[in-house]
């Protein structure tokens, strides 16, 4: 049975350009959207098995799609597909529930496996940024060091911080309320004797946390 997939992306010459890298495949193209508002309603209405989400597109952009799709239809697996290896558009992604990043530098066996693999509920890619982005997210220290002055759950949501993520994701990949992130950050702050998020963010670089 061939796999439906919807393509987002901004640009029509990448889209044709899919289509055709995807013939020939066990993957279908049911629908074509060129904006976030766009790839919401056609996924909706196509109910496909994975959305091929471009992370930046005029509107609403991937990654309010990808948290919007995932609220809407879940059981669509959303595959983000960028020309950004950004690590705080990976962390975002993953916070939202997307289930693997591939860049537009990738092979067309690279496209079809991350395709079928998230229809399939596999892993993410081994090698990919998204499995790397994940594991930095969830990982909590393994017993308390001197030198960092914070509990585990706060440590992890300095990793997070030190991505770029703002307390409604850090919220939503650590399944707490935006409350209980607000109270880890002012923690974070005054046990790191610094003013702001991003001498936060700087503190955990340097550091080695991220």
């Amino acid at each position: 049975m061939a796999i439906k997939v919807v393509i987002a992306d901004d640009h029509e010459v990448v889209r044709r350009g899919i289509v055709s890298l995807l013939a020939g495949s066990d993957v279908k193209v049911v629908g074509e959207a060129s904006n976030g508002d766009e790839a919401v309603r056609v996924t909706k209405k196509t109910k496909p098995d994975v959305a091929l989400l471009d992370v930046r597109m005029p509107g609403k952009d991937g990654l309010e799609a990808l948290e919007r799709i995932r609220a809407e239809v879940p059981s669509v697996r959303c595959v983000m597909f960028s020309a950004h290896d950004n690590p705080t558009y990976v962390a975002r992604a993953v916070a939202a529930g997307a289930h693997d990043y591939i860049l537009k530098t990738c092979t067309r066996t690279d496209l079809i496996n991350a395709i079928t693999g998230a229809a399939a509920g596999e892993a993410p890619a081994r090698s990919g940024e998204l499995r790397r982005i994940a594991t930095t997210m969830a990982n909590r220290l393994a017993a308390p060091d001197a030198d960092v002055p914070l509990t585990q759950r706060e440590t992890q949501v300095l990793r997070h911080m030190a991505l770029g993520l703002s307390n409604k994701e850090i919220a939503q990949s650590l399944t707490i309320s935006v409350e209980t992130v607000k109270e880890h950050v002012q923690n974070i702050l005054r046990k790191l004797v610094v003013g702001d998020r991003t001498q936060a963010a700087v503190w955990a670089v340097r550091r080695g946390l991220v």
